[in-house]
């Protein structure tokens, strides 16, 4: 790019910061109705609650943001290309993509959008577009380098489904031919995709595994939603509750995602959830007790109330077999329980655990609903603890920028 043209991309900030959303919903618009066939390819949930839009609207104003020094954007893009070859994104839609939204700048900024400006937004554009198309290239390679590995679409048989509480409910996949299944990093996610008659359309949804890797089989741990008016996001979980049976086949892409468990390191592991946030903490767990690892790990996790609390059993066993795993157990609704068992009224509260939690050359792993990332981020930051040593995991696409 030229440097008149990184000025432009930069004066549109200001527009982007108040119009982005608006830029982004006309954007999505636009483009299905000319390809009514991505709609397979993209949440419509995430379509329909707006979360897709503003997750677009922040990813292009940070791009513009940073146009001079794009290595300031790495994790986040590195993030996103994982999260789209789960969804068997291609180059092909990267030229789809830009057309139709170079063409919404047009229409949304009207007589704002110059010649000069389009065209510094269609070099901009082309730029970002390899720079994403060269990750996820590699991604893809790294994915079929494995043993068991693939890209797109596979096949996996439903061989075991497992209730873990009055919510969530556990699905064991194996390979439909009979092969072998990639390992993967703890904290990992793969995408399912089912047909749901209620849109006439396939539809992806991205389940976190929720065990160690093993060779043989994936496991995902899937809430079912309450309530009679449901997004499309909960029309897929609760179809795989209601409709996906022991025998039945689904399609799984390879697991991605760059929310995983170092393994190198030695320190102390603090696993903080909310919810069915425990999911990718539970393969974490599950790897370090089965690797045997020295570290020591605390396990915290809030729920409603024990009816909805999943893998309570497995946590108790854990902690009955391993002498180096705590755990803190918080529930809104507490009734009477012994007062020498680890549980406590409330939300999770980390400055209420204070050394049972904040450990000295710790790593925290945080996974549960935005309000409660947002807030467990903050406890930490307030107990001194270095923004570096905090990773999180938000589901669905990015909104959450924590300092």
């Amino acid at each position: 790019m030229t440097p008149r043209q990184k000025e432009l991309i930069k004066a549109t900030v200001p527009i982007l910061k108040e119009h982005g959303v608006a830029l982004t919903s006309h954007f999505y618009k636009r483009m299905f109705t000319h390809h009514p066939e991505l709609k397979h390819v993209f949440n419509m949930g995430n379509q329909q609650s707006g979360k897709q839009q503003t997750a677009l609207a922040m990813a292009v104003l940070n791009y513009a943001d940073n146009i001079e020094n794009l290595s300031v954007l790495r994790s986040s893009v590195t993030q996103i290309a994982h999260k789209h070859t789960s969804l068997d994104i291609r180059p092909e839609h990267y030229a789809i993509v830009g057309k139709h939204l170079l063409a919404s700048i047009g229409e949304v900024l009207g007589e704002g959008a110059t010649p000069e400006l389009l065209e510094a937004w269609g070099v901009a554009y082309g730029q970002l577009a390899d720079i994403m198309t060269g990750i996820e290239t590699g991604l893809y390679k790294g994915a079929t380098a494995k043993e068991g590995g693939w890209t797109g679409w596979r096949p996996f048989l439903v061989k075991q489904k497992e209730r873990e509480s009055a919510e969530i409910t556990s699905f064991y996949f194996y390979p439909a031919d009979g092969g072998r299944v990639a390992d993967f990093q703890p904290g990992q996610y793969v995408s399912v995709r089912l047909f749901l008659p209620e849109l006439n359309l396939f539809q992806p949804r991205q389940y976190s595994l929720s065990n160690a890797p093993n060779g043989e089989y994936y496991r995902i741990s899937v809430k079912k939603e309450a309530g009679a008016n449901l997004r499309p996001n909960g029309l897929i979980s609760n179809r795989l509750h209601d409709h996906i049976e022991e025998g039945d086949i689904v399609e799984i892409s390879a697991p991605a995602g760059d929310f995983i468990l170092n393994t190198s390191k030695s320190g102390p592991v603090v696993l903080i959830s909310g919810g069915v946030g425990q999911t990718p903490l539970l393969s974490m767990l599950d790897y370090l007790i089965s690797t045997n690892s020295p570290r020591e790990i605390v396990w915290v996790h809030g729920s409603r109330h024990p009816n909805v609390h999943a893998f309570k059993d497995r946590i108790e066993a854990l902690h009955g077999q391993q002498q180096r795993f705590k755990r803190h157990i918080f529930y809104d609704q507490l009734e009477e329980i012994a007062p020498e068992h680890p549980y406590y009224a409330g939300v999770v509260n980390l400055k209420q655990l204070k050394e049972k939690a904040i450990l000295p050359g710790a790593d925290y792993y945080i996974c549960g609903p935005a309000p409660f990332i947002q807030k467990q981020f903050q406890d930490l930051r307030a107990l001194e603890v270095n923004k570096a040593a905090i990773h999180y995991e938000e589901f669905g696409p990015n909104v959450l920028a924590l300092h």
